[in-house]
C-alpha cells in the first residue's frame, strides 16, 4: 500500500470535491499527505508600461495575493484531513511550471503516490491550455492516480 500521498490542488471546485476522495484513500491504507499549492511568479510582461514605475509595488502584491490564495486552499485540505484524520503537511511553492514543481517535490518528498485532479478539457482547449495533469504523467515515474 502507499505511505506517502501527494496532493497537488489549485484550489478549483474540481480540485477541492477531489481532496474528500485523496483523503478517504489515504486513510484506507494508513498513509499520511502532503498537500501542494504551486503558484505562478510574477510576471513582468504582464504589468502595462503605464504601470512600469509601480513595478515595486505590483510584485509585492502579487507576492501577498499568491500566499494568501495558497493558505486558504491549504487551510481548507489540513482542516479536512484533521477530520479524516490523516496526518497532513501543507507545501506552497512558486514556480512557473506547476507540473515540475509537483514531479520535484514528490521525489524530494519520497512520495510513492500522487493524485491529482483532472479538469477533463479536450479537444482544442486541451491542445492551446495544455494540463498539468498531463504533464505530470509525462514527467514523472511515481504512480500517478487521476480523480
Amino acid at each position: 500500500m502507499y505511505h506517502h500521498i501527494l496532493i497537488p490542488t489549485d484550489g478549483s471546485k474540481l480540485a477541492h470535491r477531489a481532496v474528500t476522495h485523496r483523503l478517504s484513500l489515504a486513510k484506507a491504507g494508513g498513509a499520511k499527505v502532503t498537500a501542494l499549492v504551486v503558484e505562478p511568479t510574477f510576471n513582468v510582461y504582464g504589468v502595462p508600461s503605464s504601470k512600469v514605475h509601480q513595478m515595486t509595488r505590483a510584485f509585492a502584491e502579487h507576492a501577498e495575493h499568491a500566499k494568501a490564495h495558497a493558505a486558504s486552499i491549504l487551510i481548507s485540505v489540513a482542516d479536512a484531513a484533521k477530520i479524516s484524520e490523516v496526518p497532513c503537511e501543507t507545501m506552497q511553492m512558486i514556480h512557473d511550471h506547476p507540473y515540475e514543481a509537483i514531479v520535484a517535490t514528490a521525489k524530494e518528498k519520497g512520495c510513492d503516490l500522487i493524485v491529482m485532479a483532472s479538469h477533463g478539457r479536450s479537444g482544442i482547449a486541451a491542445v492551446v491550455l495544455g494540463s498539468v495533469t498531463t504533464k505530470v504523467l509525462t514527467h514523472t515515474s511515481i504512480p500517478t492516480l487521476v480523480i
